[in-house]
């Protein structure tokens, strides 16, 4: 199977990110498996699934064993509804107050917190006659958003008292999940609000990914799975106490040569001539830049795969191509140089820059074609 995703991008150039959904299917049902049956998980699918595509993965998750779906922003859930996507979504950040009308209308979960959230679900069930679905955000140490854990029992019991909106379940967030010191303080916060009220008929969720492979928690019964989902394995506890699903890695990154010339002895090659040639360099490039979501800080660190043989990209990465020393390897326009794949994980860009493999795939920008192989 071939799809390209239907959106308003350039699609004439020589250069694309490709989807395995077969890849997405494996890791969900690793995960999957490794989880209790009676457990509910939610994928995550913010930021347009992490740069993967939210609209043709989330059927994709829903098959394999996934309950529902969590994202950033209604508009992101919008997307989903327009998309036919019926399935049960959560906005897990703040939603304006403003929005919430939105929210019901479109039949997507919110997150509620304050007072103000309350007002606004009441102002919207006036207008709308349909009580908004909420869940209570728990700040247990997050320190992002979320009622206070100390303030967490009065304001559940005033959301249940509240016939204006009908409430699905509670949740926080763990901050340190791979420092267990840290983590089972937000534990016992969690445990301490959870045990002291009703929950029946609610979802718990307090774990994320890492939470989901290395903490169990009785009062709690969904889990909410992120980055693993797309082949990527994000800071574990150093005691690998846990399970660690067999994960492959959903993204691949390539783009076809444009250019092929040779670079004399001291030539040097891109902005600033960060690379000179040492002899004779057979040079090509490929229409892939940091306008794509490439970083330049990976200049003249990291190599591509052309024709079976490992290329080193060469001279700074400018806005719209980069350029690789294929010497020695057989190659003419429009062979494809891989930047990313199964083999050359986006880990190993995330070293290089100093952060962590989701924000580069986030990176990559809606300009580069997404084509979706099974």
């Amino acid at each position: 199977m071939r799809n390209v995703r239907q959106t308003n991008v350039n699609i004439h150039r020589d250069s694309w990110v490709e989807i395995n959904i077969g890849n997405l299917a494996h890791n969900a049902k690793e995960i999957r498996k490794n989880v209790p049956s009676d457990t509910k998980l939610l994928a995550v699918v913010k930021a347009d699934s992490y740069g993967h595509g939210s609209v043709m993965l989330a059927p994709t998750l829903l098959a394999s064993g996934f309950d529902m779906l969590g994202v950033a922003s209604i508009d992101e859930g919008v997307d989903l509804r327009n998309a036919k996507i019926n399935a049960e979504i959560l906005v897990l950040g703040a939603v304006p107050v403003w929005a919430v009308e939105t929210a019901v209308q479109e039949d997507i979960s919110i997150p509620v917190f304050s007072d103000a959230h309350l007002e606004a679900c009441r102002q919207a069930f006036l207008r709308t006659g349909k009580k908004p679905k909420v869940h209570v955000k728990i700040d247990t140490g997050m320190n992002r958003i979320g009622i206070g854990y100390d303030k967490a029992i009065d304001f559940i019991k005033k959301v249940q008292s509240s016939d204006f909106v009908d409430l699905k379940g509670i949740f926080t967030h763990l901050a340190a999940a791979e420092e267990r010191d840290e983590t089972q303080i937000q534990i016992d916060r969690w445990n301490n609000v959870i045990s002291n009220i009703d929950t029946t008929g609610l979802l718990l969720h307090i774990q994320n990914t890492v939470g989901t492979m290395c903490y169990e928690v009785p009062l709690s019964n969904m889990r909410r799975v992120g980055i693993a989902l797309y082949g990527l394995y994000t800071d574990m506890p150093d005691d690998n106490k846990g399970f660690r699903p067999d994960l492959k890695q959903v993204i691949s990154l390539k783009g076809r040569i444009v250019h092929i010339h040779d670079a004399q002895d001291g030539a040097g090659i891109s902005y600033g001539h960060t690379y000179r040639a040492k002899g004779t360099r057979t040079i090509a490039t490929i229409p892939i830049g940091y306008a794509d979501g490439v970083s330049r800080g990976l200049s003249n660190k990291i190599y591509g795969v052309l024709n079976g043989h490992k290329v080193p990209q060469v001279g700074n990465i400018t806005m719209d191509q980069m350029m690789f020393d294929i010497t020695g390897v057989e190659a003419e326009i429009g062979d494809v140089i891989t930047l990313l794949d199964e083999d050359n994980s986006i880990d190993e860009w995330a070293k290089i820059l100093n952060t962590i493999n989701y924000e580069l795939t986030c990176r990559l920008k809606v300009r580069l074609p997404r084509v979706y192989t099974r």
